[in-house]
C-alpha cells in the first residue's frame, strides 16, 4: 500500500509540473481535485471490501431455500450455471486489460510524454470502478448463479463469496481500463483512422469477460450488463472530465447516510 501511494503521488506531482510538457495534451490535471478523487475512490474501495468481507454466508436452508422462480425473468437462464475453467480463463482478459492503456501510452509518442498525466487518470478512473462495484457487492445481498446448482458442492454454495453476484466488478474494471484506453487514444488523435477498430475491441474485451463470468456463474446477464455500463461510463467519463476547455469543476467525495454509503460527484459549469 506505501508503494502504490508513493507511485499515485509521483504519477501526480508528474502530471502536474510545468506547462510546457503538457502543451501538447488535451487533457488538464490538477492536484487539487485528482489527488481528492482518488483519495475518495480508494477509500470507498476499500469501504466496499470490507462490507463483502463481513457479509454472512448463508445457513443450508437459505441454499435449500433458493428457487429459480425467485430469479428476474431476464436472468433465469443462466440459473445454475457453474464452470471452474470458463471462471478461470476469465482472468485472462480481466488481468490484460489492466495492461492495454499503459502500452498503447509508452507505445504511443503522442501519449508518452504525459504518460504522468494519463497513469494519474487511469488510476482515478479504475478506483472510482472499484468504488461501485465493491460499494454495491457489499451492500446488496445477491447470490450467484451457481448457488443454484445441486451439483454444486453445499460449502461452496453457502460461501459468503458467492452473494455478491450484484454488480459483475470484473467486467466493469475491464470495461474501464479498455474504455479509458480508446477514450484517451481518441483524444490524443482525433483524426484517426484506427478509432473504430480500437473501440471494438474496447468493448469486446469486457464483452467477453461478462460471457465467462456469466458461463462460470459468477454473474447473471442484468450483473454483467450493469458492470459493463459503469465500467464504460468510468473509462470515458474521467478523460472527458479532464479535458482542455471543459469549462467545469469536478469534486467527488464519499457521502454517508443512514444505512447508505456511497460517492458523490458535483460537476459545476464556470459562467
Amino acid at each position: 500500500m506505501k508503494n502504490t501511494t508513493l507511485i499515485i503521488l509521483s504519477a501526480l506531482l508528474i502530471s502536474c509540473g510545468g506547462a510546457s510538457a503538457q502543451s501538447q495534451s488535451p487533457y488538464e490535471t490538477s492536484f487539487k481535485y485528482d489527488g481528492p478523487a482518488i483519495a475518495a475512490g480508494i477509500g470507498l474501495s476499500y469501504l466496499g471490501l470490507t462490507l463483502i468481507k463481513n457479509k454472512d454466508a448463508l445457513t443450508a436452508a437459505e441454499v435449500a431455500s433458493k428457487s429459480k422462480d425467485d430469479v428476474f425473468f431476464i436472468d433465469r437462464f443462466a440459473t445454475g450455471n457453474y464452470s471452474e475453467q470458463a471462471d478461470k480463463d476469465s482472468y485472462i482478459p480481466f488481468y490484460g486489460s489492466f495492461a492495454v492503456a499503459p502500452i498503447v501510452a509508452l507505445l504511443d509518442k503522442d501519449q508518452r510524454s504525459h504518460f504522468g498525466q494519463i497513469s494519474v487518470m487511469f488510476v482515478e478512473t479504475m478506483s472510482a470502478a472499484a468504488a461501485s462495484f465493491t460499494l454495491a457487492a457489499g451492500l446488496v445481498q445477491r447470490s450467484r448463479p451457481l448457488v443454484y446448482n445441486t451439483n454444486v458442492p453445499l460449502e461452496l454454495r453457502q460461501d459468503k463469496d458467492e452473494q455478491r453476484s450484484f454488480f459483475a466488478g470484473h467486467t466493469a474494471a475491464t470495461a474501464a481500463a479498455t474504455f479509458f484506453a480508446a477514450k484517451v487514444y481518441s483524444d490524443f488523435h482525433p483524426d484517426s483512422k484506427l478509432k473504430p477498430y480500437i473501440w471494438t475491441a474496447a468493448a469486446i474485451i469486457p464483452a467477453s469477460v461478462g460471457y465467462l463470468r456469466l458461463k462460470g456463474g459468477k454473474h447473471f446477464l442484468t450483473d454483467n450488463l450493469l458492470g459493463f455500463g459503469v465500467g464504460a461510463a468510468c473509462g470515458i467519463l474521467v478523460p472527458q472530465l479532464h479535458k482542455k476547455g471543459n469549462k467545469s469543476n469536478l469534486s467527488i467525495s464519499p457521502v454517508v447516510g443512514y444505512n447508505y454509503q456511497g460517492m458523490g460527484l458535483n460537476y459545476k459549469f464556470k459562467k
